[in-house]
């Protein structure tokens, strides 16, 4: 990668990672039930997923999700049930006591998961990152390389979400705040739901 691409592909990369998706709003909702340290360790979780999608699309995931049908029409459902279930256990939460804030594997499995299900990422590494390599190079090594970038600059955004939250978080939660919250999230969580069963396989 020259100066020139590295430059073109830091600020693309920080607005698309910055973009309020499932996992960043499940970081500010997570922020603001068990604060900024425990919101930011889970966020590992996702950039673990990450990983594993960069290596996956490396390897010609890819391939399988733009050619099936099927494959994606699966994933995409596995995704949209996870989001549904997050959205009802925000729902009915019991704002009457002051619950435990969740632990930090807990919110590293939520980020996983949530990223997993998502077609939508595998998609987007495939549209985005081949957009930065060069030609007459070896393909593989340049996606491993930009895919580490990224995985650095999705890290900073998902911080930007968690400070915010914890900040909303900081305040005293009363009841009346924590059902506010709870129903705002589950909100979200459905939207995100929503807007990934609407999602289309790319051409």
């Amino acid at each position: 990668m020259t100066l020139e691409q590295l430059l073109l592909f830091l600020p693309a990369a920080l607005l698309l990672g910055a973009s309020p998706g499932a996992n960043n709003l499940l970081a500010f909702v997570s922020a603001t039930k068990a604060g900024w340290l425990p919101a930011a360790k889970g966020i590992f979780g996702r950039l673990t997923a990450w990983a594993v999608l960069v290596v996956l699309v490396s390897l010609g995931l890819d391939v399988l999700l733009r050619t099936s049908e099927v494959a994606f029409v699966a994933l995409k459902w596995v995704g949209v049930a996870y989001l549904l279930y997050l959205a009802w256990q925000f729902w009915t939460a019991d704002v009457s006591i002051e619950i435990e804030a969740p632990e930090v594997p807990t919110l590293m499995r939520r980020e996983a998961l949530t990223l997993m299900g998502n077609p939508k990422a595998y998609l987007l590494l495939t549209a985005f990152l081949p957009q930065f390599v060069n030609d007459g190079v070896t393909l593989m090594p340049q996606l491993f390389a930009l895919g580490a970038i990224y995985l650095l600059v999705e890290g900073v955004a998902a911080l930007l979400w968690v400070s915010a939250g914890s900040l909303v978080g900081a305040h005293a939660l009363t009841p009346l705040r924590r059902r506010i919250i709870n129903r705002a999230s589950a909100g979200l969580m459905g939207t995100a739901a929503l807007l990934l069963a609407r999602a289309e396989k790319a051409a």
